[in-house]
């Protein structure tokens, strides 16, 4: 089993950056896919990007590519967004997910098998 605490949210103005961390306990991290969703309101949650298990492959939706990055340290158990050039349509609760691959992350929030419980990320124009 995997717990997993987000942080790093806030308000940033619009062409700003944030870096969202998300902090995983459990010994088995580094045998789950790792993602990234947002959730706007009055929107469903929706995947932002995904990560393998090794950190080799990466995913993103089409609206964030060229401006986040995810990445993965399986030695300190833990998983990064590096979002840049933020417009106010990234604003949304962002959660950090675990699931068995990327690809399955990517189809469908329903492959997530763990979550955190989210950070806000506010961009304002």
């Amino acid at each position: 089993q995997v717990q997993l605490v987000e942080s790093g949210g806030g308000l940033v103005q619009a062409g700003g950056s944030l870096s969202l961390s998300c902090a995983a306990s459990g010994p088995t991290f580094s045998g789950y896919a790792m993602g990234w969703f947002r959730q706007a309101p009055g929107k469903e949650r929706e995947f932002v990007a995904a990560i393998s298990r090794g950190g080799a492959i990466t995913y993103y939706t089409d609206s964030v590519k060229g401006r986040f990055t995810i990445s993965r340290d399986n030695a300190k158990n833990s998983l990064s967004l590096q979002m840049n050039n933020l417009k106010p349509e990234d604003t949304a609760v962002y959660y950090c997910g675990a699931g068995a691959t990327g690809t399955l992350l990517r189809e469908s929030i329903s492959r997530v098998d763990y979550w955190g419980q989210g950070t806000q990320v506010t961009v304002s124009s």
